[in-house]
This record gives structure tokens, C-alpha cells and sequence, in this order.
């Protein structure tokens, strides 16, 4: 079974030793994805811009990886603070509400104190 890493270009992998994800057969495994533009490695202020980026990441690396949303099983949601799950209830539920992936949710510090929302995400494409 080939296994194949998938790399955004961002700064952290190569730093951490990590890749954004790993493709084992029919699965993708992909780290953590926090709200940076990876073009200009800038993280916005604004809760659903990072929102918005974190899931042009995963929708990015999705394709690359011969995948599409509608394959994601199971995400795990990282919420810096509390105070701003209500609002991104309904950004979650435009992204993934078709989709319905098996979900975690969890309020916890975040590796930068500006990082807002991290998501994880596991897809399959098998049959």
C-alpha cells in the first residue's frame, strides 16, 4: 500500500516534522488546519475569515490528494474560546452540513494566541 505525504508549503511542517497530510490507500489523515492564507502566511483577525481559510485548505489538500468533501468521515473541531461557538455554529454547519462527518468539538488553547479555530480532518474513499 503506497503512502504518500501531502505538504501545504507552510513553514510549520518542515519546523515540526510534520506533513498536512497522509494519504494510507483509501484514507487521508490531515493535521490540524488553522485559519492562515498559506500564500501570504498572514491569519487574519476575524473568526470566519480563518474559518473560511481553514476550509480552502482542507478542500485544497482534499484534491490534491484525489479526494473530494464528500469524502470526509470524521472531523475535530479546536475552538480557542468559548465565547465564539455561537457563531461559528453556522459556518461549520455551511461547510460540512451536506457532508455530516462523525464530529468532535473541543475548547482548547491553540498553539498561537491569535488562532481562533483548528480543524482535523479524516476522509475515505473506499467503497
Amino acid at each position: 500500500m503506497t503512502r504518500r505525504l501531502i505538504s501545504t508549503g507552510s513553514p510549520f511542517e518542515r519546523e515540526i516534522g510534520y506533513s498536512r497530510a497522509v494519504v494510507q490507500g483509501d484514507w487521508c489523515f490531515m493535521a490540524g488546519v488553522t485559519g492562515y492564507d498559506y500564500a501570504t502566511m498572514e491569519l487574519p483577525a476575524d473568526l470566519g475569515t480563518q474559518v473560511a481559510n481553514c476550509y480552502a485548505t482542507v478542500r485544497s489538500v482534499l484534491a490534491e490528494a484525489g479526494f473530494t468533501p464528500k469524502h470526509i468521515v470524521r472531523v475535530q473541531h479546536l475552538v480557542a474560546d468559548r465565547s465564539d461557538i455561537d457563531a461559528l455554529l453556522p459556518l461549520l454547519g455551511a461547510e460540512l452540513g451536506q457532508i455530516r462527518p462523525a464530529a468532535t468539538m473541543l475548547v482548547a488553547g491553540l498553539m498561537q494566541p491569535e488562532m481562533r479555530y483548528e480543524v482535523e480532518v479524516t476522509a475515505f474513499r473506499g467503497a
